[in-house]
């Protein structure tokens, strides 16, 4: 017998010498993010035998590691910049803070290490098998796994593809230059640059510009649109761009750029755009940050019948199930939105599956949340799609001027607002902007998962004072009734 390294410090788990090349298993997850744990730990909570195979030695995935966790640290860290700075309109004043990068970066890395601790910890409690490595299939059963003890064999009779995305790239700004970031490489926080352009007016490029600009960086953000968040109400973004143009050096609209060239002081870059004034700037570091792209290659996919399509997203059926009836992707490979969270429901319906409960795809809502200052949520139906549909809607606004709360917090030019069925009064969507936004959408979300109509959330009695009574009150003002505003039904 020998002990083999699995991934989890001082994990229990003794496999033979000759085992370790031809090993079985009734479930194989493939990616430890919060799709493939959470499908690893319902099915092992079943009674399922379970493997996870993951290339980290904790499971956690880019959320963890790389994305959600380290960015909402981070974004935390802005939040109180700029409410120490914000505290002045209320008669509060600040000196400047003092930066300490090494103890922040520290900080925020002792957050994700606690955050995969502990699932490593739930790996050994719930006694799933974990092989630290990466899994390529050799058939529609068995699968070659890269370990650092070399390559184990493992067949399967159920495996789920959990494998997640990157960061997408422009090969034109490919250049080799340190200079140039990902969001990866910005969530380093190497050091705080004197100047960022931030290509792309996505929630990625708006959280991290945003926290560079609290630490004090002159951040420049560029977008091909005339909008910031192309695809997300007009109303919503409203309230997030107010604020946001106060916190950046620059936002070029319409505008795209041409090339980038690495010089002495920075990167170099050339716009075009009608609207920009300075055709070339010089800035410390970029940040991409156009997008992902879902990890479909070099996972021995051309020895099943799957085939990922023109953007490499994995076709599924209603129960998960890919065109191999023995494999099932989830996540972000599956298609959009590519969401934790719906990663983390696409892999426990996956795992029901297996488990032989009856058992679809079918969510009514998945909510949407950027994590800027202010927040932006949203969930179901959206004014957006129901005009590109040409559904007719209704649309209850309640704007927080009109809110004690958000008053009380100076942060009263956010909206609440609930998208309804005209015929029936149920709620459709469900959309908000302003802090805590992210907090509040649950409410929505599990309103239209239920079906309720719009009398249910009016008549729900919501504590005062809060900001979730804008979601009773924008419920008011569709018959007419909002007690905090006069407007009459029409």
């Amino acid at each position: 017998m020998r002990n083999v390294q699995c991934g989890v410090r001082n994990f229990p788990f003794r496999i033979p010498h000759s085992a370790f090349r031809i090993m079985k298993t009734k479930l194989v997850v493939i990616g430890g993010g919060p799709g493939g744990y959470a499908a690893a730990f319902l099915a092992a909570d079943l009674g399922i035998e379970t493997t996870l195979v993951e290339m980290e030695t904790n499971p956690g995935g880019v959320c963890l590691y790389r994305g959600c966790i380290p960015s909402k640290a981070l974004l935390h860290v802005a939040k109180l910049l700029n409410e120490a700075r914000e505290a002045e309109n209320i008669g509060l004043t600040f000196a400047e803070p003092k930066i300490d990068l090494d103890k922040m970066r520290a900080w925020k890395e002792s957050v994700v290490a606690k955050m995969t601790g502990g699932l490593g910890q739930l790996v050994k409690a719930r006694k799933v098998t974990y092989i630290k490595g990466r899994a390529k299939f050799a058939s529609a059963s068995e699968l070659d796994i890269e370990t650092a003890e070399g390559t184990q064999k493992l067949s399967f009779e159920h495996a789920i593809l959990a494998t997640g995305s990157r960061p997408a790239k422009i090969p034109a700004f490919d250049i080799g230059s340190p200079r140039i970031m990902d969001s990866t490489g910005a969530l380093q926080l190497e050091n705080i640059p004197a100047t960022l352009l931030v290509v792309g007016g996505g929630y990625i490029g708006l959280e991290l510009g945003s926290v560079y600009a609290a630490l004090g960086t002159k951040v420049t953000v560029v977008e091909m649109t005339p909008t910031l968040l192309p695809g997300a109400d007009r109303d919503l973004v409203k309230v997030l761009e107010g604020h946001i143009k106060t916190k950046m050096h620059a936002m070029l609209m319409e505008t795209k750029v041409v090339s980038m060239k690495e010089v002495k002081n920075g990167v170099k870059v050339t716009f075009e755009g009608e609207k920009v004034m300075e055709k070339e700037q010089i800035f410390e570091k970029v940040l991409i940050s156009i997008g992902r792209v879902p990890n479909s290659q070099d996972l021995g996919l051309e020895n099943t019948r799957i085939a990922p399509d023109k953007r490499g997203f994995i076709e599924v059926d209603a129960q998960r199930r890919t065109v191999e009836p023995t494999i099932y992707a989830i996540g972000d490979i599956a298609g959009e939105p590519m969401l934790a969270h719906k990663a983390s429901h696409e892999g426990r319906l996956a795992v029901e599956v297996i488990a032989g409960h009856n058992a679809v795809w079918e969510p009514q809502a998945i909510p949407a949340v950027v994590f800027t200052d202010p927040e932006i949520a949203w969930a179901g139906l959206t004014e957006t799609q129901a005009e590109k549909e040409g559904r007719k809607i209704t649309v209850s606004r309640f704007p927080w001027a009109a809110s004690g709360r958000a008053t009380t917090l100076d942060r009263s030019d956010g909206v609440t607002k609930i998208i309804t069925d005209p015929e029936t009064e149920r709620v459709l969507g469900v959309g908000i902007a302003g802090p805590g936004a992210g907090e509040l959408i649950a409410e929505g979300t599990l309103a239209i998962e239920m079906g309720a109509v719009a009398s249910d959330v009016k008549l729900t009695i919501h504590p005062h004072p809060t900001l979730s009574e804008t979601m009773m009150e924008s419920a008011e003002v569709l018959f007419g009734q909002a007690t905090h505003i006069h407007r009459p039904k029409k």
